[in-house]
């Protein structure tokens, strides 16, 4: 059993930033893959950040790349997504995700975190 723990969505001016942390516990084994998430009213969920940790490649969304940021802290399980120049259509639930396995993989989700960029 593995459980994702989000933190640090809330409410931020436009132009202000946010830090979201996300933490797996459980049973890790190998960790593929790990991303941001998010989906606005109305919206299909879509790729923000993610980071691929075999030769730690990372791959960003057009809409928030030079804005945003993710990084990872290996011992400690933890994704991080940093985000800057916040904008109004940044908008959204934010969920991490780790792919996780070796012979077969399995998604897992954290439970959302609400980010909300409004003067």
């Amino acid at each position: 059993q593995v459980q994702l723990v989000e933190s640090g969505g809330g409410l931020v001016q436009p132009g202000g930033s946010l830090r979201l942390s996300c933490t797996a516990s459980g049973s890790i084994f190998r960790i593929n893959t790990m991303g941001w998430y998010r989906q606005a009213p109305l919206k299909e969920r879509e790729l923000v950040a993610a980071i691929i940790t075999s030769g730690d490649t990372t791959n960003y969304a057009d809409s928030v790349k030079g804005r945003f940021t993710i990084s990872r802290d290996n011992a400690k399980n933890t994704v991080y997504l940093q985000m800057n120049s916040l904008k109004p259509e940044d908008t959204a639930v934010y969920y991490c995700n780790f792919n996780l396995g070796i012979l077969r993989s399995y998604d897992y989700w954290g439970q959302g975190t609400q980010v909300t960029v409004s003067s």
